[in-house]
């Protein structure tokens, strides 16, 4: 719910493989981002108009929402009621087409509230059915598309999740894919950013009551479908994670097998699974492919761990052609290294990276 050998799989044979010029990729700090460890700007995707979008984490710890324009030009903001104190704040992580983004704060108490700021500034707040309101819980935004419909989940008073649909005017549909498990720490979620497409299909994860995951899609009319992709695990902490779908029905993801290592898959729209590791990816536990992004012609973005657990990025073309790339100043040491979340309908990839210092820069590599 909320997570890189040539490439041969079922149907699929990679046909190439680039790296991307330093020249291509611009590094941007939002203003006012620390500049320690687990602080920095954190990039969580980028619309067809190069604006850029996420949230950044201050010199105290606390986190403030930005976007970036096409010139580079940034607005923060921080959402009514928002917490002041390390670990509290504005996170930020969809974007539809009118301006209005999405996310959730996490207040005083540590209680999380989802918001949508408007284009021009306005800001509601929400609470999902059923949210807790105790640390640690209540509700996170996390997908909004061009009706206006959000996505996300919540935590109940016994941290469960539970997933959600909001309409435009505040109409809320909440579901739980059969099968979640329901003790703490367990239940359904949302993938994050396009977990949501233009139709009103979502998608998302589950953890059973063994602490496996499971991947879904829900349908409009509500049909919900499992997605398990060939060889995930089946213990704690492994199984079948989606990362979002497009208006084609397109599902990318993550799958963790039964020796802790982390591979990508793809589902089209029929139900056919294609998995696939990227070439440089570590076969260690913590390590292999992660993707995360998928645009409208299903490309692919993400990155991948190596054998020294530092992150590197990657694009998947449609055509299978492989791209490799580092954002400038991204670290070399485990834990360190660059990290894209998604691309745009140009090729235009959005992330950030980690730095030899721990703190988070965000990058934008231009088609």
């Amino acid at each position: 719910m909320n997570r890189q050998r040539v490439l041969k799989t079922a149907g699929l044979i990679l046909l190439a493989c680039s790296f991307a010029t330093a020249q291509k990729i611009i590094t941007f700090d939002a203003p006012g981002a620390g500049t320690g460890a687990g602080q920095g700007t954190q990039a969580q995707g980028i619309n067809l108009e190069m604006t850029t979008y996420g949230y950044y984490i201050d010199a105290s710890g606390v986190a403030h929402g930005f976007l970036r324009a096409r010139n580079g030009g940034f607005t923060t903001f921080s959402a009514p009621g928002a917490g002041t104190a390390k670990g509290q704040g504005t996170f930020a992580f969809s974007l539809d087409p009118a301006g209005a983004i999405v996310g959730y704060s996490i207040d005083g108490s540590g209680v999380m509230h989802g918001y949508v700021r408007s284009c021009s500034g306005h800001f509601t707040t929400f609470n999902a059915p059923g949210a807790g309101t105790g640390s640690a819980q209540g509700t996170l935004a996390l997908n909004i598309n061009p009706a206006g419909t959000i996505a996300g989940y919540d935590y109940d008073a016994n941290g469960v999740a539970h997933a959600y649909l909001r309409t435009r005017n505040g109409t809320f549909t909440t579901y739980d894919v059969p099968g979640a498990g329901t003790g703490a720490g367990q239940g359904t979620g949302t993938a994050s950013g396009i977990g949501l497409n233009p139709e009103g299909a979502v998608t998302g994860a589950y953890i059973d009551s063994n602490n496996a995951l499971h991947g879904y899609t829900r349908a409009p009319d509500g049909t919900i479908t499992d997605i398990n992709a060939p060889g995930a695990g089946t213990g704690a902490g492994q199984g079948t994670d989606t990362d979002g779908l497009n208006p084609a029905g397109t599902i990318p993801g993550v799958f963790v097998d039964s020796s802790n290592v982390l591979h990508g898959f793809v589902r089209a729209s029929n139900g056919t699974i294609t998995t696939f590791d990227i070439p440089g990816a570590g076969t260690g536990a913590g390590q292999g492919t992660v993707p995360e992004g998928l645009n409208f012609e299903g490309a692919i973005t993400g990155s991948y761990i190596d054998s020294s657990s530092v992150s590197h990025g990657f694009l998947l073309g449609q055509h299978g052609t492989i791209t490799i790339f580092d954002a400038p100043g991204a670290g070399t040491g485990a834990g360190q290294g660059t990290l894209p979340l998604l691309d745009n309908a140009e090729g235009a990839i959005t992330g950030y990276e980690i730095d030899a210092n721990g703190a988070f820069h965000g990058f934008l590599r231009n088609p």
